[in-house]
Formats: structure tokens, sequence, C-alpha cells
């Protein structure tokens, strides 16, 4: 939620912002008993407060993004989004989204904005067949899990000796699984390395069960609330990805572009690619220079000091082991 705040601040500074800035006048932007804040005044105060340049930084950029890639976004695309943020704040969503100033509209514009931005950043992806490497080395193809999630540690170690004891899965997930998602199937679940439903460490304690075998308590730490859970796996039908990259290939193409949008050093190549593409020229004083970083391509020598300082790193690393 502090994200959905973040986000309005911005937005509604910049709507603000560019509404009065085309022709900023004498004219009342607020009137009050006993005197007015002019158009300008407005403007002039925006352009001092801490972040502003920020602010319309972004303006530029997802303006660009939305302008160059938001048709290729669906209306299903931004309900996928809009229902998995309802889902992961639960009761309080509409509570949350109220206190951001949103409605369910904006909130699904700035959505069909965020992925906008991604597309325009998966556009800029040349993967490499080291991309594809690096991918595969953490790849694990779709398994069939079954899996119950409880709040309580004390609770999960008396789930965990009830199963030990012959205790049925699929009954005991049914009667205390708190995961919605899954208790009314008796836990059934499928998912892989990339899925996002199942914790990390739930997803590398499963990928090293075999079938029918059962985990220790996971303890686990929910992405959404920072709250600790703690789960039970039980493996029902193991892959193994074997040693032919081809056969998942659109899996590690999509890995590897994931991984690669989430560089930040490849977000400002990609930012900086669109930029000079759309040949945007800034006329406001006061913001003329607000693009120059992100238009400046790290020189050569940066470049060497920086793969210098990796291959060192790496060899200390390596000596140390």
């Amino acid at each position: 939620m502090k994200k959905f705040i973040s986000i309005l601040a911005v937005s509604s500074g910049l709507v603000l912002f560019s509404a009065c800035s085309t022709n900023p006048s004498d004219q009342a932007a607020v009137t009050y008993k006993g005197g007015t804040i002019s158009e300008q005044e407005l403007v002039d105060h925006l352009k001092k407060i801490k972040g502003a340049e920020t602010a319309v930084q972004d303006l530029i950029i997802f303006q660009i993004f939305e302008e160059n890639y938001g048709d290729k976004i669906t209306a299903e695309d931004v309900d996928k989004e809009y229902n998995a943020s309802k889902e992961a704040l639960g009761d309080s969503f509409d509570s949350q989204l109220k206190l951001a100033g949103y409605t369910t509209e904006s909130y699904k514009e700035e959505i069909k904005r965020g992925l906008a931005y991604k597309a325009g950043l998966r556009a800029n992806v040349e993967l490499t067949d080291e991309d594809l490497k690096t991918a595969w080395e953490n790849f694990h193809p779709e398994v069939e899990a079954q899996l119950i999630k409880v709040s309580s540690e004390d609770e999960a170690k008396e789930i965990k000796k009830s199963l030990d004891e012959g205790g049925d899965f699929a009954k005991i997930a049914k009667e205390k699984s708190t995961d919605e998602a899954t208790k009314e199937k008796g836990g059934e679940i499928t998912f892989d390395s990339q899925s996002t439903s199942v914790p990390t460490e739930v997803k590398q304690a499963a990928f090293k069960l075999k079938n029918e075998e059962v985990s220790d308590v996971i303890t686990a730490t929910n992405s959404s609330t920072n709250a600790t859970e703690y789960y039970l796996v039980k493996m029902v039908k193991q892959q193994e990805k074997g040693n032919d990259m081809s056969k998942y290939k659109d899996e590690l193409e999509k890995i590897a572009t994931e991984t690669k949008i989430a560089d930040p050093t490849f977000q400002q190549e990609a930012v900086r690619n669109e930029l000079k593409k759309a040949n945007v020229k800034i006329k406001d004083e006061d913001f003329k220079n607000v693009l120059s970083a992100l238009m400046t391509e790290p020189s050569t020598s940066e470049s060497s000091t920086d793969a210098s300082t990796e291959a060192s790193t790496s060899t200390s690393t390596d000596s140390s082991n």
C-alpha cells in the first residue's frame, strides 16, 4: 500500500503541474476567503518541491512508453493485475484504495501505464545464448504438489506429526489450511521455478522432494503483508529438467527476459533508447536538464573499470573458496 500512496503522490503532482504549466498565468488556481493563489504561483511552488525533477522525469518517460506501447495492453491484462492486487490485500483492498485516493478506474489507468512501461522494456530486450544458459541454471519445470499453509509454527508442527502418523493430506488441507486458493482442492497446486503463487522458500524445498514425500515445516514470509507463514508440501508429481535446454526454450526465453528487464542498468539503456527515438525537447528552462543523466551513455573507460572490478571481485571470491 505504500506503493499505492507513492504512486498517487507522484501522479497527483504531475497531473496538477502539467495542467497548469502549459500557459501559467495570474489567473486564480485556488481561491480562499481573503485571497487567491495564481496558476503561476502554484507552478513556481511545485517546481521547488523536493523530488519535482524526478516527478517530471517520470511523467515524460511513462507518457512516452504509454504512447508507444499502450496499445499492446488489453483490458484483460489490466484486470488481471487489478485482481491480483485485490486478492493480495484481501478485505482491506477497498479501504486502502480509498486511503490512497484512487478510484477503481484511476487505479486501473495507473496499472496500464505500468504495464506499458514493462512492454517497452521487453521490446528492447535482445537475448544471448549466455542469457539462456543462466536462466537454465536456476530453472525447474512445473511440478504437481499439495500444500498446507498456517500462521502458527506450533500448528504446523502438529500437522506434520499427524501426516507422519498417516493423516490424509487433502483432508487436513481442507480443514486447516489458510490458503484460500488451494484449500478446497485439498491443497492441490502446480508451479515451476518462476511461479509467483508460491513463496521462494516453499519452491526451493518442494523441488528437493521425491514423489509422495512430505516436507518438514517450511518458514516463509508473505511478500504482501510481511507476515511469517508456515507451509507443508507434499510432492505429487516431480519433474526433472534433464539436459535438453531446447525442450524448454519458450520458458527459458521468458525467464531471461524477465531477468533482463528487472536489471536497473538495462532499464536505463531501454529508457535512453526510447527517449532518443521520441526526440524529446524540453522547453522549460527549469527542467531543461532533467533527462541529462538518462541520456548520457556510459563511457568506455567506465565500462572497462566496471568490468575490471567485477573480474577482480570474482578472482578474490574464487581464491577465498
